[in-house]
């Protein structure tokens, strides 16, 4: 049997585990030897150095690489990295291995089997998204609660169906639309009833109108089923001087009268008073007369009024205006008639005055409560807390402290290191920090709460008041406060009505017509004095306004070039000095760097902290800014006896002074039979041949009228003087 080479016996013994899978063949001693000396002759070449040859593409010619290191005059180390450079670095061939080649195959073919079922399941979802996904006609509503000006895609959605088939219905009925075309609240009404389900117009409520949502929440409180009593609030009002600061330090055993300027309260201060374990607030208000809107606002967040009328002084101006606001506002009145252990002190009388004005004593049939007390040494102060207290009782006063808190401002300013700053009284609900709010133009989150006395608070009850941080700008008086559910919503509904406002100004910009085009020609003719106004509360600064554009000087006007709150800066002083205007500061100083800009600039700042002195000022500037105005005044009378024509000189009078007298410098009329012949001056006056400048009674002159030659005898001739009138 011949002797089979190594590489047969491989190939047979691979069929056959191909064919009959693995198969132990025994070679016999002749073909073991040849097979060993085969695999030693291998392992031989295996371990005999290669002939390295440079690895060649097709682009690449052969060359010989003996005849490039033996001329190179780099050595061999360098030579090797030269040529790996050149052609790569060479590999050893690898040997092949059947076995392996076989499972590679394998491998390939389950990842070629892998793929293409990948590839078959993305197409089948690929193919699953192409198709169009039919919807399902969903029932239809039982009430289309609609927006006029919704399109066919809007319903749609309402109706649960394709805008298509709105268009196609709409276009049955006789109505050419598309889609996007906005549809009347007819039509909507119309294709509600062609699908037979009714229609009903949805109403938008305004949420940036915040005086209606006050007002709302208000009358959703009061049918609230929470409802538990809450303090009263009660408003001191009353002329300026008659006690009512007195009488709340009194009530609060503090001295709030000695720190205010004048003795006289310039804005709203609000506080807690406790008796018998009951709370009552209490709001003092300016009895001056330029703060009528301050008493106003008082009166309108107030339960009960206390008017203070001093029993020496009686019934004053302000008193009537007090009484008319409580009464606007629908507020019980308790008169506190005060000072009564002055000298002089007339209770009688002033009840006697009140009853005029529909307030009548108990004690003489009416209904009105009367309190005679002495604020000063605390005489029936009690007495009046007790009254107060009994009628809060009588009108069953209650809150709920679980709804969102509304409230009203009392006032605001701007502080220094905190901001705008509001004084708030909650009147429904409770405030608490953190909550999201809006007061009138302005948004923000109560970042901090302080009550009265100047304790920090995390939540404010029902008719508490408390002072704020955190807002975006300083409110005006009497806003609204109104709590929302987020801050988001705040801050839309801040910068709505913030934008609200600003388009009515602009709406309420007077334009130049021909009803008032001669008022604006008088108006440019006028001198005003410019006034950059500061004061420390938005109160403040709105009652120093108003009383100076009220000041009435002909021919002069008061123009308010800027009104805010805070201290006087850097801003206030280039308005002003732009505007060829002062800076009236009232209750606020300037800045250092104002201040030194301001004597750089020699700008005027007046500095008040008694409002009636500020308004006296500004009036006097106002009156120091007319021409000056004259008056004729006729101061003598004369007789002409006899007449002389001097040449070069003209006709002199001889005439005597009958009454008052006659100066060198005084106009002269020429009367002659009670009609004005000439009204001229004088141009030389003489007693005897010296020049004279003045002539009085009972003496006689020579006189001579500037161009003025046809004097006779008997003519009456009137001296007269035109003197400057002071401005009223």
């Amino acid at each position: 049997m011949p002797v089979e080479g190594a590489e047969a016996v491989r190939a047979r013994v691979k069929v056959a585990k191909k064919v009959a899978g693995p198969k132990i063949i025994k070679l016999s001693p002749a073909r073991q030897k040849v097979d060993n000396e085969t695999k030693n002759d291998q392992v031989k070449h295996s371990n005999a150095k290669r002939d390295f040859r440079p690895r060649q593409t097709k682009a690449t010619k052969s060359m010989d690489i003996s005849s490039v290191i033996s001329d190179s005059p780099v050595p061999p180390e360098e030579n090797r990295k030269l040529r790996n450079k050149e052609y790569g670095k060479t590999g050893r061939k690898k040997q092949h291995d059947d076995d392996a080649d076989f499972e590679r195959s394998e491998q390939s073919d389950k990842a070629r089997r892998r793929k293409n079922r990948k590839v078959k399941g993305q197409q089948q979802v690929d193919l699953i998204k192409k198709q169009p996904t039919q919807r399902k006609d969903r029932p239809l509503p039982e009430i289309l609660v609609f927006e006029e000006g919704m399109n066919a895609q809007d319903l749609g959605k309402l109706l649960h169906r394709e805008p298509a088939e709105i268009v196609k219905k709409l276009f049955m009925l006789g109505i050419m639309t598309n889609q996007n075309q906005s549809l009347s609240k007819d039509t909507i009404e119309l294709l509600a009833a062609e699908y037979g389900i009714e229609s009903k117009e949805k109403v938008h409520e305004d949420i940036s109108d915040i005086d209606n949502l006050y007002e709302h929440e208000m009358e959703v409180s009061k049918k609230s089923q929470n409802l538990v009593k809450r303090p009263p609030v009660v408003t001191i009002m009353g002329h300026v001087d008659h006690g009512k600061t007195t009488l709340l330090d009194r009530l609060r055993n503090t001295n709030v009268s000695a720190h205010e300027a004048g003795g006289i309260t310039q804005k709203i201060g609000a506080y807690q008073v406790k008796l018998d374990d009951r709370l009552i607030t209490f709001l003092d208000t300016p009895g001056h007369a330029a703060f009528s809107n301050m008493r106003a606002r008082g009166a309108e967040v107030t339960d009960i009024v206390v008017l203070v009328v001093a029993a020496d002084d009686g019934v004053m101006p302000q008193t009537v205006e007090a009484i008319d606001h409580a009464k606007s506002a629908g507020v019980p009145i308790i008169v506190a008639v005060n000072k009564i252990d002055k000298p002089g002190a007339n209770p009688d009388h002033v009840m006697e005055q009140l009853m005029k004005y529909g307030l009548v004593p108990e004690d003489w049939g009416g209904d009105t409560i009367f309190v005679k007390i002495s604020a000063k040494s605390g005489e029936n102060v009690d007495d009046l807390l007790q009254m107060i207290l009994l009628q809060a009782d009588m009108m069953e006063l209650q809150a709920d402290p679980n709804q969102k808190a509304i409230g009203t401002v009392i006032e605001a300013r701007l502080s220094k290191g905190r901001g705008p700053v509001a004084d708030v009284l909650v009147q429904q609900g409770t405030l608490n920090i953190g909550d999201p709010i809006v007061i009138g133009d302005t948004f923000g989150r109560v970042r901090v709460m302080t009550n009265d006395k100047g304790r920090r608070v995390k939540k404010a009850t029902p008719s508490t008041p408390v002072e704020i941080t955190g807002l975006s700008d300083v409110p005006e008086a009497a806003d609204k406060l109104v709590v929302f559910e987020d801050e988001k919503t705040a801050r839309s509904v801040g910068e709505q009505r913030a934008r609200n406002s600003l388009e009515k100004q602009r709406e309420n910009t007077q334009h130049v017509t021909l009803d008032n085009l001669f008022d604006t020609m008088k108006k440019e003719n006028m001198k005003e004095v410019g006034i950059v106004l500061k004061a420390d509360v938005q109160g403040s600064t709105e009652a120093l306004q108003q009383s100076l554009e009220k000041i009435d000087v002909e021919g002069v006007r008061v123009n308010i070039i800027h009104a805010g709150v805070g201290a006087i800066n850097e801003s206030d002083v280039t308005l002003a000095s732009a505007s060829n205007a002062f800076i009236i500061g009232f209750n606020v100083r300037p800045t250092a760097t104002a201040r030194s800009q301001a004597d750089n600039e020699g700008l005027d700042i007046r500095l008040y902290n008694i409002i009636y002195k500020a308004i006296d000022d500004v009036e006097a500037a106002m009156k120091g800014m007319l021409e000056p105005t004259y008056e004729e005044k006729v101061v003598g009378s004369l007789t002409v006896r006899e007449t002389w024509k001097v040449s070069k000189v003209g006709t002199i009078a001889g005439a005597l002074v009958d009454s008052g007298y006659i100066t060198k410098d005084s106009g002269v009329r020429v009367i002659r039979d009670g009609i004005v012949k000439y009204d001229g001056k004088v141009a030389s006056l003489k007693r005897f041949k010296d020049d004279v400048k003045e002539v009085k009674q009972g003496f006689e002159c020579g006189i001579t009228i500037e161009n003025f030659n046809d004097i006779k005898i008997d003519d009456q001739l009137e001296a007269y003087e035109m003197q400057e009138v002071p401005v009223k």
